[in-house]
């Protein structure tokens, strides 16, 4: 089936259209799997947000822990609990609705600030 008629299909049967996310999300540190600190850890990314992006969010455990504008950057994670943690970039448009656009890793804290990467 051709791009157009499934889109057509989309809007005719009021799907959302997260199926046509075009952008991209990249988590460069940590890495999946990584152990990192309580404290100090910084997520680092870039974002390319696609067509009906705008913006992202990030997520600690399915809580969202920021809203961030930047696309390209780092933001630090402070106060993990110890453990096994997930994190999610997830791209969303202006009215904060997910795109379908998104990263996650798994990283475990344990005792002490995130060592360098």
């Amino acid at each position: 089936m051709n791009v157009l008629k499934s889109a057509t299909i989309v809007v005719a049967l009021g799907l959302p259209c997260l199926a046509f996310a075009d952008g991209s999300v990249t988590i460069s540190s940590p890495a999946d799997g990584a152990k990192v600190g309580l404290t100090g850890t910084k997520l680092v990314y870039d974002v390319q947000p696609g067509a009906m992006g705008d913006h992202v969010h990030v997520y600690v455990d399915g809580e969202q822990a920021a809203l961030l504008r930047q696309l390209k950057g780092t933001y630090t994670l402070d106060k993990l609990s110890a453990g096994d943690h997930t994190v999610c970039i997830k791209v969303v448009d202006k009215g904060h609705t997910p795109t379908g656009t998104e990263k996650c890793v798994k990283m475990t804290a344990a005792g002490g600030s995130a060592s360098s990467y």
